[in-house]
């Protein structure tokens, strides 16, 4: 018998909430967010955010609430941060819907939405130093996440670079 074979012969005898407990402690836990990329009803501009310190821009997102749907989420976070009432069913996961962060240790989950352009923002000054639509092909300067993130989608200056599901 194998050393892990054994090891599991073991684990499989303790009772089920030793098990439980044993597995929250060694498996890694992650951070789960929501992302939304919010493009104009043409597809052309893109919606983003500058936030503090302010050096770059950024897409609406933000963490998940205990038990709270990502869609619910993603939609929560745009209303938070833009003003902007996007409801749960205006939004379409990306593909893939789930982009995992393996060194950061945190999880976006990555939508889309088409909003017009004319719609006022009233960003959060809480959250958001300023709220600006950009044609997709002449993007500021993004965040690094932000552009990988996008980049992943085939927007910004990584378009192409990475596989949407590249690690």
């Amino acid at each position: 018998m194998s050393v892990r074979q054994f090891a599991y012969r073991m684990f499989y005898r303790l009772p089920l909430r030793a098990r439980h407990r044993l597995v929250r402690v060694f498996s890694p836990t992650y951070i789960i967010g929501a992302v939304t990329i919010v493009l104009s009803p043409d597809g052309t501009r893109m919606l983003l955010l500058r936030q503090p310190p302010g050096r770059a821009w950024s897409l609406p997102a933000g963490l998940l609430d205990r038990r709270e749907r990502p869609i619910v989420g993603a939609a929560r976070e745009v209303r938070e941060e833009t003003g902007l009432d996007v409801r749960p069913e205006q939004l379409e996961p990306m593909d893939p819907n789930a982009v995992v962060h393996y060194k950061g240790g945190w999880v976006d989950m990555v939508f889309t939405t088409r909003v017009a352009t004319d719609l006022p923002l009233n960003v959060d000054p809480a959250e958001v130093i300023e709220g600006r639509w950009f044609d997709v092909d002449a993007l500021p300067p993004l965040t690094r996440s932000t552009a990988g993130l996008i980049g992943r989608y085939g927007y910004g200056p990584l378009a192409g670079t990475l596989a949407p599901d590249a690690p």
